[in-house]
């Protein structure tokens, strides 16, 4: 009997351990069935992770080669010797000097030439070393320091036996006063008409690296900014005195900031603790205002190049006066005449295009057709096209109007190599428009 109980007490404890192995198996079988599990979504999280990244580096592909497509890059070879010849120094090189030069090549006449920003005449000079026939050039700039430069420059040209016949004029005016200053030149140049017209509107190293300028996001200095010493104007007074939804409207327009609103606030804000005074004082605000997740210190520099490219536009009104530029450079062009315009951000490349646009088209200013202008009569695209110099391989399409052609449909930007080299230059674009 006793023996009987133990068998059946031995029993039951076998039957009790084979019960919780076999929950231990099942808990073990469902614990791995749940580390699977995981490990599947976490692979096909990986997988749709890694196909997201893939699909955003092709479509920054397709931007990429959709931009190239916008433009054309010079193929001209980049000649060093000729930038260090009319550059000379790291403060002044002057950007796509080989495109300009093919713009108003030696095989074309060139008497009569303007720069209507002469900078420190890298490109002016180089023109003028190409064209012994040239008999006035005019040099116009906003900038002393810049002028007082050309003018050196320009003289040890001069001396030069073969430009003695060339009289040259520089003037510290805005090139928006083109056409009077021609006229007190010589009333009739205005009505022969110039041959080559140049604009770069890039500012110049020395602007950029000298802080008493105000002009670098980098150097502390006063909140200056004008390009013209002159003027009356300061960036101070835009951000310490202007109604708080005109700073909203020049961060936004002007410098296509998309956290506009939070700096227009804190700008505001900040006239209450004294208000900003050196570019220091507006950097330190623009870090304040940059999220640290844009991209890290790259976040508030491009931030700050951006404020400081609309305030300096607002301080200069150099839209309004690029447009108004445009028009009376085009008046003073003689046929066949030439003008050459280096931009160098999107804003001024979309006035440049588009004015251009309206001048070839008889458009007046206010973007309606001049019922007061005649239609010249209608030429073969091909006699025009064969009256360009066959050798000008860097004119690749063209678009035709009533009174011009636009010898760029897509604007040329430099080199490569050009850009290896000077990193500012990378922005530029070329456009050429010939009066008929």
């Amino acid at each position: 009997m006793w023996v009987q109980f133990f068998l059946n007490k031995e029993m039951a404890i076998a039957s009790t351990i084979s019960s919780s192995t076999s929950k231990l198996f099942s808990f073990s079988s469902l614990s791995l069935r749940l580390r699977s599990l995981t490990t599947t979504a976490r692979s096909s999280r990986s997988n749709c992770s890694a196909a997201k990244k893939k699909k955003e580096k092709q479509e920054l592909r397709q931007i990429v080669v959709l931009k190239e497509k916008r433009r054309t890059r010079s193929d001209r070879e980049f000649q060093l010797e000729t930038i260090k010849r009319y550059g000379g120094t790291a403060t002044h090189i002057p950007v796509m000097l080989g495109e300009v030069l093919d713009v108003f090549p030696a095989s074309k006449q060139l008497r009569y030439f303007v720069d209507c920003t002469v900078g420190a005449a890298g490109h002016s000079s180089a023109i003028i070393e190409g064209h012994p026939e040239m008999e006035v050039y005019v040099g116009l700039d906003v900038d002393p320091t810049a002028l007082e430069k050309a003018r050196a420059r320009i003289n040890s040209v001069l001396h030069d036996p073969t430009s003695s016949s060339l009289k040259a004029y520089t003037f510290l005016e805005n090139f928006r006063y083109v056409k009077s200053l021609l006229c007190d030149v010589d009333e009739t140049l205005v009505e022969t008409g110039i041959d080559g017209m140049l604009m770069d509107l890039g500012m110049s190293s020395m602007q950029v690296n000298d802080p008493q300028r105000g002009f670098s996001v980098l150097a502390n200095g006063p909140l200056d900014m004008r390009m013209d010493p002159q003027a009356s104007l300061k960036a101070e007074d835009i951000l310490n005195s202007w109604p708080d939804n005109e700073i909203g409207r020049i961060l936004r327009d002007y410098g296509e900031e998309s956290n506009w609103y939070s700096l227009q606030n804190r700008i505001v804000k900040a006239r209450s603790q004294g208000g900003l005074h050196t570019t220091g004082d507006l950097v330190d605000l623009i870090k304040s205002a940059t999220p640290l997740s844009r991209e890290g210190r790259q976040g508030w520099i491009k931030t700050a190049t951006r404020v400081f490219q609309a305030l300096r536009i607002a301080v200069n009104d150099e839209l309004k006066t690029l447009e108004d530029s445009l028009y009376a450079s085009f008046d003073c062009l003689a046929p066949g005449g030439r003008l050459a315009v280096i931009s160098f951000h999107s804003l001024e490349d979309r006035i440049v295009k588009q004015t251009f646009l309206d001048i070839i088209n008889v458009k007046d200013r206010d973007g309606d057709v001049d019922m007061n202008e005649e239609e010249p009569p209608k030429k073969d695209l091909r006699k025009i096209m064969s009256d360009i110099d066959e050798n000008e391989a860097w004119i690749k399409q063209t678009v035709q109007g009533l009174r011009g052609i636009i010898l760029t449909k897509r604007p040329i930007t430099p080199s490569e190599a050009e850009e290896s080299l000077n990193s500012r230059a990378r922005s530029a674009k070329l456009r050429v428009l010939q009066k008929l």
